[in-house]
C-alpha cells in the first residue's frame, strides 16, 4: 500500500504554504514530517484529512496498481492537544465508540483489553475524563485512532508535551503497530524524529523532501538538515 501526495497547494490569501508538495509513503514505515513550527505540517495534515482544501494537486491511496481518492474511514488524526468528551469516563467513551464503529472493526476486543494496551491503570478506567492528565487524554486520543485500524494514520506532535515515561510508551506502542499501515508523524524536534521514525521527510519551502538517513548518527547530518530549516527561515525575512 502506498500513498501518493502528488504536487499539492495550498495558499492562505498572498501566503504560499505549500508549493506543489509531492511524496510517496509507503506501508509499514513511520515517516517523521520534520519542519519548523509554521512551515505547514498542520495545513499539509488538514488538506489530508479533508477539513481544509487544496488549491490544488491530489492524494491518493494506492493498493497494488489500483489507486484512489482516500475516504474517512482511511485516515486517524492525533491532535497535538487532545480532544475528548469530558463528561464521559474513560471506559463510557470506549463503549460509545465500539457502539458507533464496531461493525467495521476487524479485530474488536473487550474495553479492559484496550485499557491495557494504552496502559491505563484500573483505577483510572471509569474516572471521568476531564479528570485525566494530559499524557491520558492524549493516550485515549491515540486509542480510538488505533481501534479504528486506519490505513493512513496523522500525528500531529502528539509527544511534544508529554513525561517522559508517557512518551516512551507511545513510542513503543507504535513501533508495535506500524505494520499495514502508513504513519506520519508530524515534529519540529529532529532527536525525536530519529528515535522514532524510519524515514524522514522535511517540508521546507513549502515542498516535501526526502532525507538520506545513512549518516543520522553524524553530526554533520543533523547540520545539514539544521541548515536546511534555517534558510527557510531567511527565506521568509
Amino acid at each position: 500500500m502506498e500513498f501518493v501526495v502528488d504536487g499539492v497547494i495550498k495558499s492562505f490569501g498572498k501566503k504560499r504554504v505549500l508549493e506543489g508538495a509531492s511524496f510517496t509513503f509507503e506501508s509499514g514505515r513511520i515517516y517523521g514530517l520534520l519542519g519548523r513550527n509554521g512551515a505547514g505540517k498542520t495545513t499539509l495534515f488538514n488538506c489530508i484529512n479533508g477539513d481544509i482544501r487544496t488549491d490544488g494537486g491530489s492524494f491518493l491511496l494506492k493498493e497494488g496498481e489500483e489507486g484512489r481518492a482516500l475516504t474517512a474511514e482511511d485516515i486517524g488524526y492525533v491532535l497535538s492537544t487532545p480532544v475528548v468528551p469530558e463528561f464521559l469516563t474513560g471506559r463510557e467513551f470506549l463503549k460509545f465508540f465500539m457502539d458507533i464503529h464496531g461493525g467495521s472493526m476487524e479485530e474488536k476486543k473487550s474495553a479492559d483489553e484496550y485499557f491495557e494496551l494504552m496502559r491505563i491503570a484500573p483505577e483510572d478506567r471509569d474516572k471521568l475524563l476531564k479528570d485525566y492528565s494530559h499524557g491520558m487524554k492524549n493516550k485515549m486520543q491515540m486509542l480510538i485512532n488505533l481501534m479504528a485500524q486506519p490505513r493512513l494514520l496523522l500525528l500531529d506532535e502528539p509527544l511534544t508535551s508529554l513525561d517522559v515515561v508517557v512518551a516512551e510508551e507511545m513510542k513503543e506502542l507504535l513501533r508495535s503497530l506500524k505494520e499495514g499501515r502508513i504513519t506520519i508523524f508530524s515534529t519540529h524536534l529532529l532527536d525525536l524524529a530519529l528515535d522514532l521514525c524510519d524515514e524522514i521527510v522535511l517540508l521546507h519551502h513549502g515542498k516535501l523532501e526526502p532525507v538520506d538517513r545513512s549518516q543520522s548518527d553524524r553530526k554533520e547530518f543533523k547540520e545539514k538538515i539544521v541548515e536546511a530549516l534555517r534558510e527557510e527561515d531567511h527565506g521568509n525575512e
